[in-house]
């Protein structure tokens, strides 16, 4: 097994020192879904809940949380994120989200990329939960991360 990168000598949390690392294209994607009854996917589709364009929503609060994801997650590094794009598909079981991020950096935006689709899908929850009691979210995953 690997040896944890955001431990010290003592096992202790650090912050991994990125310095020495080169400068490179990082792209990340996630996905991840939340199962909705039937009548909640229609009145999505229709746009009739009260709290208004679920999709949309949704799409904002994902793109603002992967700008936020270093104030959420205490070892992430600040990065400066070129590109954010958070698509909401209705299926015949939910929503599925789906997040890319890019950036010319010198770490990683996987933490990014699933924190938008975990926001995404928390949205939805939020959004939805006065007419869906038995909401599931779930398969939260990343799909791809590139460095080029």
């Amino acid at each position: 097994m690997k040896k944890l990168t955001h431990t010290d000598y003592s096992g202790k949390a650090i912050m991994v020192d990125i310095g020495e690392k080169e400068i490179q294209t990082r792209i990340a994607k996630a996905e991840g879904h939340i199962t909705l009854a039937l009548e909640t996917i229609k009145l999505i589709k229709a746009n009739q809940l009260k709290k208004g364009d679920v999709l949309t929503v949704a799409q904002i609060a994902g793109i603002n949380a992967a700008k936020q994801t270093q104030l959420l997650i205490p070892l992430c590094h600040n990065i400066t994120i070129d590109k954010i794009s958070i698509d909401l598909f209705v299926n015949r079981t939910g929503v599925t989200v789906k997040s890319e991020v890019r950036c010319k950096g010198k770490t990683g935006v996987e933490m990014e990329a699933l924190t938008a689709v975990s926001i995404a899908l928390l949205t939805v929850y939020d959004m939805c939960k006065a007419v869906d009691k038995n909401m599931m979210i779930d398969k939260i995953v990343l799909i791809e991360k590139i460095k080029k």
